[in-house]
C-alpha cells in the first residue's frame, strides 16, 4: 500500500479562504476524524509549511506541506476498512504514557488506519478501523444516529423502576452530563447479576459504565455486538481481524447515506 509522494514544500502561509479545509484534508489522509483534527490543531500538533497553526478553519492548497507530530502528511492511495474483535485489556490508542498494551501493537496495519470511535480498555467486541476519514466522521458524529449495540453483564438484578429510568434517560452520569434514553432489553437474570442488551445512537466516554454505576449496578462485562448494519462474527475469536467484504462495506455506506438525508 504505497502512498503518493508528498508535494514539494512551499514556504508560504496557509490561506484562510482558498483551497481545502485542513481538518478535511487530514481526514482524507486517514489520520483522524475532522473533530479530532480540530483538536490536534488546537493542541499545536500540526504545522503548515513549517509553521504551527492554531485555527481549525484554515484552508490549504495542494502545494502546502502539512506535518503532524513532526511527520509529513500525504494523501493515501488506497482506503482500508477493518473489523476487529477487540479483547479486553487493550487501549484504542497509538500512544500511552503509562505504557499499557495497545490494540495497534496487535494489528499489522498502516499508521493512518485509526479506530472508528473507541472501546475502553475493559470493553471488548466489534471495533471498526479505517483510513477513510469521511467514513469515520459519518459513523461517529451524533447527527448521523448510527446505532451501536452492546451486551452487558450487570451486577445485581434490575428492578422495573431502574429499567424505566434507564429507558427514560436523564440520569446524572457526572461531568455535567445526563444519559440519553436507552433501547434496553433484559436477556437473562440469575442470582447476583443479569445480562442486558443496550442500543445507543451516539458514543460518549464510558456512557454505559457511568450510567449503570449511577444506578448502583456496575458493569462486570461489556461487549459491543453490532455497529450499524454489521454484527460481531461469532466465528471470529477475540483478537482476530479482517478487512470488510465488499458487501459489508456497501451496507455500511448505504446506512450512512440514508442517515444523511434531510429528515
Amino acid at each position: 500500500m504505497k502512498n503518493k509522494k508528498p508535494n514539494k514544500a512551499v514556504e508560504a502561509a496557509p490561506s484562510p479562504t482558498a483551497g481545502e479545509r485542513i481538518n478535511r484534508f487530514m481526514a482524507h489522509c486517514g489520520l483522524c476524524s475532522r473533530r479530532e483534527a480540530d483538536q490536534w490543531i488546537v493542541d499545536g500538533r500540526v504545522l503548515v509549511n513549517g509553521k504551527k497553526i492554531n485555527q481549525p478553519g484554515i484552508k490549504i492548497m495542494p502545494t502546502d506541506k502539512v506535518e503532524v507530530d513532526g511527520k509529513l502528511v500525504s494523501m493515501q492511495s488506497e482506503t482500508i476498512t477493518l473489523v476487529y474483535n477487540k479483547p479486553a485489556g487493550l487501549l484504542c490508542s497509538r500512544k500511552d504514557h503509562k505504557n499499557r498494551p495497545l490494540i495497534y501493537s496487535r494489528l499489522n496495519v498502516p499508521a493512518n488506519v485509526q479506530s472508528i470511535g473507541r472501546l475502553d480498555m475493559d470493553s471488548e467486541g466489534l471495533l471498526l478501523l479505517t483510513n477513510d476519514g469521511d467514513l469515520a466522521y459519518q459513523l461517529t458524529h451524533p447527527s448521523f444516529q448510527i446505532p451501536r449495540q452492546y451486551r452487558v453483564r450487570v451486577a445485581g438484578e434490575l428492578t422495573l423502576e431502574t429499567i424505566a429510568r434507564l429507558r427514560n434517560g436523564g440520569i446524572d452520569m457526572g461531568r455535567d452530563e445526563r444519559s440519553v434514553p436507552w433501547d434496553l432489553t433484559i436477556d437473562s437474570e440469575s442470582r447476583g447479576h443479569c445480562w442486558i442488551t443496550v442500543t445507543l445512537k451516539q458514543g460518549r466516554w464510558r456512557e454505559i459504565r457511568r450510567t449503570l454505576e449511577a444506578v448502583e449496578h456496575p458493569v462486570r462485562r461489556l461487549i459491543r455486538t453490532r455497529f450499524g448494519p454489521l454484527k460481531l462474527d461469532e466465528e471470529m475469536p477475540a483478537g482476530a481481524w479482517r478487512e470488510l467484504t465488499a458487501k459489508e462495506l456497501r451496507s455500511l455506506k448505504s446506512m450512512v447515506k440514508v442517515a444523511a438525508r434531510p429528515k
